[in-house]
């Protein structure tokens, strides 16, 4: 039997960018589920198999495996699925931060078919340093009021990027100046997308 695959959006952007701000809105405005990484492994039970081993990477300052990921990220979707949190015939997923490599792309093929690529993009720098920086105020996140790390992230975020976006067909890939206020790449983004997001 084949698996019915689950419809997508996939959301990328520079750290600091509004990723998860735009998938805040969309999730709101189209009653989609917005799915970022973060939320996959904040989901995990500490106790359970997969947060076990998740901690096991996390704690030593790991990455975890692209394919233990993947299914980390499976385990997290069925949960959702079973806690009537996430209806596949009638909601999209707005994926967040999944994947992040070419391999995890190609493992996520099995499960997701993408109806469209989103991505933010960022020409100044400094914008995005200052708005990691409140960030890091806000949320108390100390590595996103290190300049030298933020500057990795990016470098890391460029090279993995454009690597993953060669794997998608052109014609899905929509590009969106996030240098503007949230709510103005809200309407760039409505507009240009609308019938793909509905």
């Amino acid at each position: 039997m084949t698996m019915q695959k689950f419809r997508a959006v996939l959301l990328f952007g520079p750290p600091g960018s509004g990723k998860g701000t735009l998938g805040r809105f969309l999730e709101m405005a189209g009653n989609h589920v917005h799915l970022s990484s973060g939320d996959v492994f904040r989901g995990l039970d500490p106790e359970s198999e997969m947060g076990k081993v998740y901690h096991t990477y996390a704690s030593k300052g790991f990455l975890v495996p692209d394919a233990l990921t993947l299914e980390m990220w499976k385990q997290y979707v069925d949960g959702l699925i079973c806690t009537h949190r996430y209806f596949p015939g009638k909601q999209l997923l707005l994926l967040d931060g999944i994947p992040r490599t070419l391999s995890q792309a190609v493992i996520l093929d099995q499960y997701v078919e993408v109806v469209q690529v989103i991505v933010l993009e960022m020409n100044h720098v400094e914008t995005l340093i200052e708005r990691m920086r409140k960030r890091a105020l806000i949320e108390k996140r100390p590595d996103d009021a290190d300049l030298t790390v933020l500057k990795t992230r990016m470098n890391v975020y460029e090279k993995e990027t454009l690597e993953l976006l060669s794997h998608y067909p052109p014609s899905k890939i929509a590009r969106f100046n996030a240098d503007q206020k949230p709510l103005i790449v809200l309407r760039d983004v409505l507009n240009a997308l609308s019938d793909s997001l509905t």
